[in-house]
């Protein structure tokens, strides 16, 4: 895996740190988005808090991972797929956030829809957010 997030930092041409490969680990071990809180916890006191904002800020500019808004006006972060690039994202899917344990889960293979914007309008960008129990939870 070490190999895979080097080689992921030098196609998109950022320097191989030690805090990009860490913050890079917990995306590959998680099974959901992740707050910074998640990743600031699970980095530990290795870097600060704004170390670990710039970082996620600079995935999120090359291509490496998407934003998810939730329900209380924070960000998620996960990783985006291969197609992503730098200021091309291309993860148009919906987002599944469980009520009961917060995991945010990309729901890669349900698309969203083309929205149709009256004249003058610019499309950035669309969210959709859907709520419920994972089938974790529901059991």
């Amino acid at each position: 895996m070490t190999t895979d997030i080097s080689n992921l930092l030098k196609r998109n041409q950022l320097s191989v740190t030690n805090s990009r490969k860490r913050i890079l680990e917990c995306f590959h071990k998680s099974d959901g988005a992740l707050t910074h809180a998640v990743i600031e916890q699970q980095v530990g006191e290795e870097f600060d808090r704004v170390t670990i904002y710039r970082t996620l800020q600079t995935f999120v500019e090359k291509g490496i991972i998407h934003t998810i808004p939730t329900t209380d006006n924070s960000v998620k972060y996960a990783l985006c797929k291969e197609a992503c690039s730098e200021g091309h994202h291309h993860d148009n899917h919906v987002h599944f956030i469980c009520d009961d344990c917060g995991t945010t889960y990309c729901l890669d293979h349900v698309t969203i829809p083309s929205v149709q914007l009256p004249n003058g309008f610019k499309h950035k960008q669309t969210d959709v957010v859907v709520s419920g129990v994972c089938e974790k939870c529901d059991n």
